[in-house]
């Protein structure tokens, strides 16, 4: 059997050949309809009874090829599907001969007359065809069934190629996308794009990626939210915004994380975090009616039903429930972190109490949480920049959305109270100073912005990709990102050259 760089070798020779009768790689091509289309005219022409030797020009890239003596049979693929070709000696004469230049994987053109053969597969009977892009790299041999991961990831556009799963999500995710934006747009929220480059990453709990500005020589954050900026707004004059932004955390990477995914953030004004919650939930079902057709959703063994009515609870009654743990009982953080090692969560030397109580609702309470379940009322100190409760100051107003175990929302009543939020900022970077790097940063520009006065406001997160996971059914972050941060590669020697 051939080695790659045998194939590549022979590839290479087709190419030259090629090259001497014409361009394999012409600039522009005719094209009169998309496979999918042809077919569509062909079916369309049939029931009503009217001629189906329709004139097409198809290109796509040549999936199959069966050469039966003086003919043979291609099938194509482009973007919206797969059509046949059916090249015949009698017809093509010389033209014919240029099949022996062809190799599965390289992309093709032809015109001809539609018909259905014997079998009753729709097929265009080519007049004229021509290889518009030479493939040099042989396809993986099972690429039609393409089914390790970790070449699936790290070589997307091969499991595009293979993998009609793989482009159904893809198409999914752009569903989702413009789903939301149509719903945020129908309630009167303007579109707005902030920073990506910043000078304090502010706005969420999260380590930053670093990098200099040549010009200006200094530091500056790769964004990790997208509030901050979104407030301001809110200062200036705009009562409902959103955005829907690349946002970037130096974290580790599971089935859930990804160093870099899209947010989509909305702030609005006059709303509290009840209000954000019922837009949530009309969110939720608006996508999935959108995207899936059905508000009740596979996901691995469970259906989630987002139709009834959402099971609304406090953090500390969940945790309580699932637990028996009052964490108002236990305050200091030598304490609880005792009662967690009780219970098998070892904390890290030196985290806080809010992070050893995070780690207990992690391990015991949120992986319980199937069916759609607004976690309210978080303590304060977990929420450096939401609202406290009038009634308990000990509470703020934030929600978390859990469906299937895991975090799909987070939402506040934003805090707008200009000497509130630089004492607790400042606080936060307190804690930074002494060595916790994701505690919220003292933001001078957006405390100024606050001084001059922020309506109250609903503010609310949700990660794009955890959304489109939800609706598709799919548990891995991995799979509905096209290209997921991955390990380093080792690589091989990179094929021949041609000028």
């Amino acid at each position: 059997m051939p080695t790659e760089e045998e194939l590549f070798a022979q590839r290479l020779d087709k190419r030259a050949r090629l090259r001497a009768e014409g361009d394999p790689y012409p600039a522009r091509v005719e094209r009169t309809h998309e496979t999918a289309a042809a077919v569509a005219a062909f079916a369309a022409a049939e029931a009503a009874g009217q001629p189906t030797d329709i004139a097409v020009a198809v290109t796509g890239r040549v999936t199959a090829q069966r050469v039966m003596g003086r003919v043979a049979f291609l099938d194509v693929r482009d973007g919206s599907g797969r059509i046949q070709l059916q090249l015949r000696q009698d017809v093509l004469l010389e033209a014919f001969e240029r099949l022996s230049l062809l190799d599965i994987g390289d992309f093709v053109q032809a015109s001809g007359r539609l018909f259905r053969t014997r079998t009753g597969e729709i097929t265009v009977g080519v007049e004229a065809w021509a290889v518009i892009t030479k493939a040099l790299r042989p396809l993986p041999e099972k690429w039609h069934g393409m089914t390790d991961v970790e070449s699936r990831y790290r070589q997307r556009y091969l499991d595009l190629i293979a993998n009609e799963r793989s482009r159904e999500i893809a198409r999914a995710r752009a569903r989702v996308v413009a789903s939301v934006r149509e719903f945020f747009a129908d309630r009167g929220f303007l579109e707005v794009e902030t920073p990506v480059l910043q000078e304090h990453a502010g706005g969420a709990a999260a380590r930053p990626f670093v990098t200099h500005h040549n010009a200006l020589d200094r530091a500056l954050f790769l964004r990790i939210s997208l509030e901050l900026h979104l407030k301001r707004l809110l200062v200036g004059g705009f009562d409902k915004v959103f955005e829907l932004g690349r946002v970037f955390r130096n974290e580790g990477i599971d089935r859930r994380h990804n160093p870099e995914f899209t947010l989509l953030e909305s702030y609005e004004a006059y709303a509290d975090y009840m209000d954000v919650a019922r837009m949530v939930e009309d969110l939720y079902r608006f996508v999935a009616r959108e995207v899936a057709g059905t508000l009740q959703l596979p996901f691995g063994e469970h259906v989630i039903d987002l139709e009834a009515p959402w099971r609304r609870t406090t953090y500390r009654e969940a945790l309580l429930e699932h637990t028996g743990i009052d964490y108002t009982q236990h305050r200091e953080v030598d304490d609880l972190r005792v009662i967690a090692r009780e219970r098998g969560v070892e904390a890290a030397a030196g985290a806080s109490w809010g992070t050893v109580l995070d780690e207990l609702m992690s391990e015991f309470v949120e992986p319980k949480l199937i069916q759609p379940t607004f976690l309210l009322d978080y303590p304060a100190e977990l929420s450096p920049l939401a609202k406290q409760k009038t009634a308990d100051p000990q509470l703020a107003e934030r929600f978390e959305l859990f469906i299937a175990g895991g975090e799909l929302a987070n939402a506040y009543s934003e805090q707008n109270d200009p000497v509130v939020q630089r004492t607790v900022m400042q606080a936060q970077a307190t804690k930074q100073a002494g060595g916790d790097d994701e505690a919220e940063v003292a933001d001078e520009d957006f405390l100024a912005a606050l001084e001059y006065g922020m309506p109250p406001a609903g503010g609310l997160g949700i990660g794009i990709e955890r959304l489109v996971m939800l609706v598709t059914g799919e548990t891995s972050i991995r799979e509905v990102v096209l290209f997921p941060a991955m390990r380093e590669a080792q690589r091989g020697p990179a094929g021949p050259s041609a000028s």
